[in-house]
C-alpha cells in the first residue's frame, strides 16, 4: 500500500496536478455565467472531477507518448517516466482510471455533457501529437484548455445557448497559445534537432515573442468584447485592467537573449489571471444581484 501511494504521488508530480489552477477558475467562471449565480452543489462536485479527470488524462497521456523525447532533452530528461522514478505500466493505469473518472463525470452532468465527451477527450489527447506535424501545436493547446468554460456552460445549461461561453473559450485559447509560445521558447534548439515542430523552431526566438504578443492581443481583444457583451460593471472591469496589465507584465520578463525569468512569467502570472478573472466576472455575477 505504501509503494501505491508513493507511486500515486510521483503521478501526480510529474503531471503537475498544482497547476489545474490554470484551468479550474475558467471552468468555474464558465458554471457561474450560465447558472447567473451558483450552480447547484452536484454540478459544482461533478465539474471538478470532470476537470481533474480530464487534465490528468491529457498531461499522463503526454508524457507517456513524450517520453522519448523528455529523456534526450536536457530540460526535461529528469522526469519521473525517463528517469525511471515512474512505470510506464502504472503510468497508464493512472491514465485509464482518469478517462473513466471524466466519463462517469461527464455521465452524471447530462446527456449533451456525455454525448460530447468524446470530441473533448479526441482534442485534450491529440495535442501530444501536434507538435510532430504542425507548428502551430500551440494552438491546439489552447483550444484543449478553451474547451472547459463551454464544458462547464453545458454542464449548468445543457445547451449553448449564449455567445458568452464562446468568447471565454476563444479568450483561453489565445491566452494558453499566447503562453505556451513564450514556454516553447526554452526547447527551441532541441525542437530543431529533434525534429519537433513549434513557432520558436520555425521562426526563432525573437519572433515567436513578437507572435506571443500577438496572442495576447488578441486575448485582450475578446476580454474587452466579453466584458461587453456580459455588461457586468466595475468589478469585471477591474478584471479586465487587472488581467490586462499581468500579460504586459509577463512580457517584460522574458527577452530574447534572456529565458532565465520563464519560471515567473509562465506559472505565477498565468496562476493569476485565471483567478483573478474568476473572482471578478464571477463577483460581479453576484453584485447584480444585490
Amino acid at each position: 500500500m505504501k509503494n501505491f501511494w508513493t507511486k500515486l504521488t510521483t503521478t501526480l508530480r510529474m503531471i503537475k496536478f498544482e497547476h489545474t489552477l490554470f484551468a479550474l477558475p475558467f471552468a468555474f467562471l464558465g458554471a457561474v455565467l450560465a447558472a447567473n449565480g451558483l450552480p447547484t452543489v452536484q454540478q459544482i462536485i461533478w465539474i471538478t472531477v470532470a476537470m481533474f479527470g480530464a487534465r490528468s488524462a491529457a498531461m499522463t497521456f503526454n508524457r507517456i507518448i513524450d517520453r522519448n523525447f523528455d529523456a534526450k532533452n536536457p530540460r526535461t530528461a529528469n522526469r519521473e517516466l525517463p528517469s525511471g522514478k515512474l512505470s510506464v505500466s502504472f503510468a497508464w493505469a493512472f491514465f485509464i482510471v482518469s478517462v473513466a473518472l471524466f466519463e462517469f463525470a461527464a455521465y452524471s452532468l447530462n446527456w449533451l455533457t456525455l454525448a460530447l465527451s468524446p470530441v473533448a477527450l479526441l482534442s485534450i489527447l491529440g495535442y501530444s501529437y501536434a507538435k510532430r506535424f504542425t507548428s502551430f501545436a500551440h494552438l491546439i493547446l489552447g483550444w484543449s484548455l478553451a474547451i472547459s468554460p463551454t464544458a462547464a456552460w453545458i454542464a449548468v445549461r445543457g445547451a449553448i445557448d449564449s455567445e458568452v461561453p464562446l468568447l471565454l473559450s476563444l479568450l483561453v485559447m489565445m491566452w494558453t497559445a499566447g503562453f505556451d509560445v513564450l514556454y516553447a521558447c526554452q526547447d527551441c534548439e532541441y525542437d530543431k534537432k529533434a525534429g519537433l515542430r513549434s513557432i520558436p523552431a520555425r521562426f526563432g526566438i525573437k519572433n515567436s515573442l513578437k507572435i506571443a504578443r500577438l496572442f495576447h492581443v488578441q486575448a485582450f481583444v475578446v476580454l474587452l468584447l466579453l466584458y461587453l457583451v456580459t455588461g457586468l460593471g466595475w468589478l469585471a472591469l477591474v478584471g479586465v485592467f487587472a488581467v490586462g496589465a499581468l500579460m504586459i507584465y509577463q512580457h517584460t520578463l522574458v527577452k530574447p537573449n534572456d529565458l532565465s525569468r520563464m519560471n515567473a512569467a509562465f506559472f505565477t502570472t498565468n496562476a493569476f489571471v485565471s483567478v483573478i478573472l474568476f473572482l471578478t466576472f464571477g463577483g460581479a455575477v453576484f453584485l447584480a444581484k444585490i
